[in-house]
């Protein structure tokens, strides 16, 4: 719970965001777009990743050195910008901190249901994610008759962190990855990862133009604009903030590729050691 008595501080401290790479980018960028005054704290776990091929003892440790550092930066909210991290550990680092988390995986889930007209969803998501099955009951709870088709997609993060977007691999491997939606007849995809948004130029010429498309870290941002709004921890601050970047490994590849996905300078990228492998 939020102690009301230190909202007006509270406010003024920035939102913490971290992922295992690159991909978390993608909900800052809608962060930055819906709250364009908030100071922003990123940390990619560049040394470690991908989760979605660890234990869930490494990724739950993983998530909560990742939330344990952002915290130091006196932060007023927590995002769980890797769906690999909320499906094993939100409800754990909820139960840590007094201050807001918001993950990923409830409020793509409440989209994906909000828009499909024939209940039946499909989710692309890494290993671990899928393998939580935390998409699917997310979505039956929302809409108990939902078919939902689960796709791990494990090649599409080095897909996206080795900088092969465009590459003819890249449109094989989701075309081998969707064939089974043609059986199916789904109407809507949810990407479970925020990595995938950087690929959902080819998923979506492959799924064709009838399927819609749910970006978890959109609805991710606007998550974070409403738990900002209910507990009233907007900043009043007018000017353009400083917003500041932190990796656990190759701050140059990872400022080169995300100054490309936030469409914005990245000035410095500075490298951590959480001290564990």
């Amino acid at each position: 719970m939020i102690n009301e008595n230190r909202t007006n501080d509270l406010s003024k401290r920035p939102i913490g965001l971290f992922d295992s790479g690159v991909g978390g980018l993608t909900v800052m960028r809608q962060i930055m777009h819906a709250l364009p005054h908030e100071p922003l704290i990123y940390f990619g776990d560049t040394a470690r990743l991908p989760y979605g091929e660890k234990s869930a003892e490494s990724i739950i440790r993983y998530s909560i050195e990742n939330a344990a550092f952002l915290m130091q930066k006196d932060i007023k909210a927590l995002v769980v910008a890797c769906n690999t991290s909320c499906a094993f550990a939100w409800d754990k680092l909820k139960n840590l901190y007094d201050i807001p988390v918001i993950g990923v995986i409830e409020p793509g889930a409440e989209r994906a249901v909000q828009v499909t007209k024939n209940g039946r969803i499909a989710v692309l998501g890494t290993k671990g994610t899928i393998k939580t099955g935390e998409y699917e009951r997310a979505i039956k709870r929302r809409l108990p008759g939902a078919q939902v088709l689960s796709i791990a997609c494990p090649l599409f993060v080095p897909l996206v962190e080795e900088r092969f977007l465009n590459h003819p691999a890249a449109q094989l491997i989701v075309q081998e990855y969707l064939k089974p939606l043609r059986a199916m007849d789904v109407d809507t995809i949810l990407l479970g990862c925020t990595h995938y948004p950087l690929l959902a130029k080819l998923i979506q010429g492959e799924a064709g133009d009838g399927v819609v498309i749910v970006d978890s870290a959109t609805t991710c941002a606007d998550k974070v604009k409403e738990l900002l709004m209910q507990h009233s921890l907007q900043t009043n601050l007018k000017h353009p903030p400083s917003h500041q970047y932190f990796v656990s490994d190759d701050p140059r590849k990872f400022r080169s590729m995300g100054q490309e996905i936030i469409n914005a300078a990245i000035p410095h990228v500075e490298v951590v050691d959480l001290g564990n492998n």
